[in-house]
């Protein structure tokens, strides 16, 4: 047995026909934002496990203001996007001293 989800049905009103479309934009907008987060974080840590010290440090001052931008639009927690920070900026200078 195939299940097959129920279909949606399309709102009667034109607030919630206008609320559809507003969500919509709004979805793709916050998915886009979610994922130049998750590879501005990738992107850092793929530098330090390469143990590039000079590529990390670039990275990671673009990763920053990505995740800075991010969490003040609501998408992340701030708490979660300063934890992120912190973890990298650790691994960053761990990386850095242990170059040194």
């Amino acid at each position: 047995m195939a299940s097959t989800k129920p279909k949606k049905k399309n709102p009667r009103l034109a607030s919630g026909r206008k609320r559809v479309r507003q969500d919509t934009k709004l979805n793709a907008a916050n998915t886009s934002l979610r994922s130049k987060y998750r590879t501005a974080v990738k992107n850092v840590e793929k530098a330090v496990l390469a143990g590039d010290k000079t590529k990390a440090a670039e990275l990671f001052a673009k990763m920053q203001s990505v995740v800075d931008n991010v969490a003040d639009k609501g998408i992340f927690h701030k708490n979660k996007a300063s934890r992120d920070k912190s973890r990298l900026s650790a691994k960053v200078k761990a990386l850095a001293l242990a170059a040194a």
